[in-house]
């Protein structure tokens, strides 16, 4: 699935903003043409391929985002929007009155929650995103980027049963951006930060909430007993890293926003989804054989070896090298 920034502004300045670069670097107006949408469709249904993300910055800010949906969905694409939850009334009264009319097996929101406690916010942010949760709580997964390792997830729960959110969280850890600094977990916390959300395992349960992983986690940081739980909870577990396939509004393309400073192109280079896919795992194969995980436990390791782990993310990897190497992969 392929991910459009709609805009490069953001609403809020989270501590592990891991699209920093994004957001720092491009025009506050930069927002996606009519033109690029249309392009991007047309790119998409000749792929074969009908899921399309939303991404921003927040991409509600863009001021055609309602008339952008409604275009994708006629085409028939599958929506998923990635937000904060927080906007306008005035934007979210044009939800509210043209979003909720289609069925979440066609647009779902996946909304980035913060604990208002350990990320405080400025004032009315909390109740714009109440707002926002009321409206349109059934089509929203809650979302989770793990920063610190003394997160805590009950606050999710809560907002899960009080606005019927759907029954699945998904779960990032922060990650290192290229050259740059930002909150992350950082390796050495890997297993700690394992630990302590297999510790809200009693929450996952009583509240039937799947906990969905994102790339990142490395298998061999899982005890049997925490790999039998979350294989149970959700049927499957993946600990792979690939190329998310971000573009933006300007039609670039690279990897992921962590590695956003990495071997950038423009999609008009590609003729299909997955020619751009195959590009960037190529990329993602090429610095794996010099630097084969994130972790000196990866080179030996057989799970490694059968692609059923990654050996942590490549941005980790990027990090831990980006500072001592002149390698040609590793530049724009």
């Amino acid at each position: 699935m392929a991910n459009l920034l709609l805009t490069t502004r953001c609403v809020r300045s989270c501590p592990y903003c891991f699209a920093k670069n994004e957001m720092a670097e491009s025009d506050p107006n930069d927002t996606v043409s009519w033109e690029n949408i249309v392009y991007l469709a047309d790119f998409l249904i000749q792929s074969d391929d009908r899921h399309l993300a939303l991404l921003g910055g927040e991409p509600t800010l863009h001021p055609q985002f309602v008339d952008i949906v409604l275009y994708l969905l006629q085409r028939g694409l599958h929506v998923t929007i990635f937000t904060s939850g927080v906007m306008s009334g005035e934007r979210l009264g044009e939800l509210e009155r043209h979003l909720t009319q289609i069925s979440p097996d066609r647009i779902q929101f996946v909304c980035n929650l913060n604990n208002p406690e350990q990320t405080p916010a400025p004032g009315g942010e909390h109740e714009k995103l109440h707002r926002f949760l009321t409206t349109l709580g059934p089509w929203t997964t809650p979302g989770f980027n793990i920063y610190r390792t003394d997160f805590d997830l009950a606050f999710i729960f809560e907002y899960i049963s009080r606005f019927g959110m759907q029954g699945q969280l998904r779960l990032g850890l922060a990650s290192p951006i290229a050259r740059q600094d930002n909150l992350y977990i950082g390796k050495q916390d890997m297993k700690g930060v394992i630990d302590r959300l297999y510790g809200f395992r009693h929450l996952f349960e009583r509240f039937r909430v799947r906990p969905n992983l994102d790339c990142g986690f490395p298998l061999c940081f899982f005890s049997d007993e925490q790999l039998g739980w979350f294989f149970r909870m959700t049927g499957t577990v993946n600990f792979g890293c690939g190329p998310a396939i971000d573009i933006k509004p300007n039609m670039d393309v690279y990897s992921c926003f962590p590695l956003s400073t990495i071997h950038k192109r423009s999609l008009y280079e590609f003729n299909s989804i997955q020619e751009v896919a195959a590009f960037y795992i190529g990329l993602h194969d090429q610095i794996r054989q010099d630097f084969p995980g994130a972790f000196e436990e990866c080179v030996p390791c057989i799970f490694r070896n059968e692609n059923r782990c990654s050996g942590g993310g490549v941005c980790h990897i990027l990090r831990q090298v980006a500072d001592e190497t002149a390698d040609p992969r590793l530049s724009v």
